[in-house]
């Protein structure tokens, strides 16, 4: 029962994507007159199209720099502040890790008026970093949860033991708790990516200027201008969620090793 349960998950999940990515090498007309067949025939010229005609490179280019700013910093920031929450002992530490935690429940939604006037004053509007700052911040809660048991579950003596050899406390994050904590680096970075990747509410607030348009929005201009070229769209489609797909997939074991790690944190 289990297996047949996830086996139906697992055909809800994938059916959409198959159907977009095989929908893009059939004509229109095919799709109209009958949206469930098989291309007959095969035809690529829509994602030839897409990716000579649409300025596919150039959105594409822009949601890679976003996404990898927004993964550097959070990776990077979030094991700053969950070292610190892990390994050092100070008073407040429990409540400021709270503090942490509770912006999981705080809906990114909630805050894109206020978020917008602050980006606007400080001059940030139509840039990378009117993105990816804002992506940082949101990301750093499920970041600092998921890499604290990791950091946490390192035995005090094998600090103990670096010190005696001459390691601070710098050398000793360096050198012992990133190899060791690879699998929950590895999950909080795919996470940031791949949300970064998908996002479209932030990026179509702050980035007016086309040319800086991502995936996302370039979904939405080329469904905007081709509203009848419904095979195109799904090419379109399928090719910017391919990056994404294909990253996930291939880091999948380290996504489920660091989250078990951190369930047994």
């Amino acid at each position: 029962m289990t297996y047949a349960l996830a086996l139906v998950v697992v055909g809800a999940s994938i059916a959409p994507v198959i159907y977009v990515i095989i929908g893009g090498f059939r004509t229109t007309p095919q799709i109209v007159a009958d949206p469930a067949a098989l291309p007959d025939p095969w035809v690529g010229e829509n994602y030839v199209r897409v990716l000579t005609q649409s300025g596919f490179w150039q959105q594409a280019f822009n949601s890679a720099v976003v996404a990898f700013g927004t993964t550097l910093g959070v990776v990077t920031l979030g094991l700053c502040a969950a070292f610190v929450l892990a390994r050092y002992t100070f008073r407040g530490r429990e409540l400021l890790y709270t503090f942490f935690t509770l912006g999981l429940l705080f809906p990114a939604g909630a805050a894109i008026l206020p978020l917008y006037l602050m980006l606007r004053d400080m001059a940030l509007i139509n840039s990378y970093f009117a993105v990816i700052l804002p992506q940082i911040a949101f990301a750093l809660p499920l970041t600092i949860v998921i890499l604290r048991p990791f950091l946490t579950a390192v035995p005090k003596e094998l600090e103990d033991a670096a010190a005696i050899d001459g390691t601070g406390r710098l050398g000793f994050l360096w050198r012992i708790m990133l190899p060791l904590s690879r699998p929950a680096l590895v999950t909080v970075g795919i996470l940031a990516f791949v949300t970064s990747w998908n996002a479209f509410l932030l990026p179509l607030l702050v980035l007016g200027d086309a040319d800086l348009h991502t995936l996302p929005l370039g979904v939405q201009n080329f469904s905007s201008q081709y509203t009848s070229d419904t095979a195109g769209i799904l090419a379109f489609t399928s090719m910017a969620m391919l990056p994404a797909l294909v990253f996930f997939t291939i880091a999948e074991k380290q996504i489920v090793g660091g989250l078990q790690g951190a369930v047994k944190g």
